[in-house]
């Protein structure tokens, strides 16, 4: 996709603008009769490096791992779908939140007929080893960006000039500039920090402490969440919000051009829009 992690073994090259490569050559050509024309030829623009390797493996990892935990984390909602806040939950209690979905539990009371098959077993263990594909990948990307210098370079805003202008363009799904083929634009370096350092942490957070076994050993991580029931909820709401960040991330590669920006994305250059 368009940009969620940025990585390489190389200097970093996503801020890096086009240089002065593609140059004009300037010629005399003799011609039969011993005239002279001067003529000019201009190369067509050429693909330029935009994401180093570690860029586009931790995405397309984090991708793959974020969209099994989707799956998963949807088959093991279906368990119990309904939300509490504080430290328990049942079904003698009143939810927040109730999906009105069916259940693959019989115990849960949700006006359906029937109970479907239950997957827990299967659903939990793979949420559980692709957490921790997120969690390493993650953590490589952050020690990466941080070393590396890359959130200082493409995704601190040297300012927020413009953050209305920037809002209504992608609102208007105007399509990006030659500009941002190389570097990300405003609404886009706000949302990846927000992203990389407010939900996946808030998310890796919840869903930590939703085990009783890190609740023993790290109980203050839970009591600070308000409690078993409150982390879930929490980790619902996180869920949503990246299941939609996800889908617009989509939809304006889309917009700005989906053959590009994957090729981008797997083989690290890119071709500038031609008006």
């Amino acid at each position: 996709m368009n940009d969620l992690h940025r990585g390489g073994g190389c200097d970093d090259v996503e801020s890096q603008a086009p240089g002065d490569g593609a140059h004009n050559m300037n010629a005399t050509l003799p011609i039969a009769g011993g005239d002279a024309v001067h003529a000019t030829a201009v190369p067509e623009a050429t693909a330029r490096q935009r994401h180093s390797a570690m860029v586009r493996v931790t995405h397309w990892l984090t991708t793959l791992a974020f969209l099994a935990l989707l799956v998963t984390g949807g088959e093991i909602v279906l368990s119990h779908p309904r939300f509490y806040w504080g430290e328990t939950g049942n079904v003698n209690m009143r939810p927040w939140l109730n999906l009105h979905l069916p259940s693959s539990r019989s115990t849960v009371p949700t006006g359906y007929g029937y109970v479907l098959p239950d997957q827990n077993g299967w659903s939990r263990y793979l949420h559980f080893q692709a957490a921790w594909v997120a969690v390493a990948t993650g953590l490589l990307y952050l020690l990466w960006g941080l070393f590396n210098g890359h959130f200082r370079r493409n995704l601190v805003p040297p300012s927020f000039k413009g953050m209305g202008t920037s809002i209504i363009e992608h609102l208007r799904f105007k399509r990006p500039g030659a500009d941002e083929a190389w570097s990300y634009n405003l609404l886009q370096r706000i949302t990846y920090l927000v992203v990389i350092f407010v939900l996946f942490p808030l998310m890796i957070w919840t869903g930590l402490a939703m085990s009783f076994g890190f609740d023993a050993a790290f109980p203050l991580a839970v009591r600070l969440l308000g409690g078993h029931q409150t982390a879930r909820s929490l980790h619902f709401i996180v869920t949503i919000l990246l299941v939609l960040f996800l889908l617009v991330h989509v939809l304006m590669v889309i917009v700005a051009g989906f053959r590009a920006r994957m090729s981008a994305m797997i083989t690290g250059r890119a071709t500038p829009p031609t008006e």
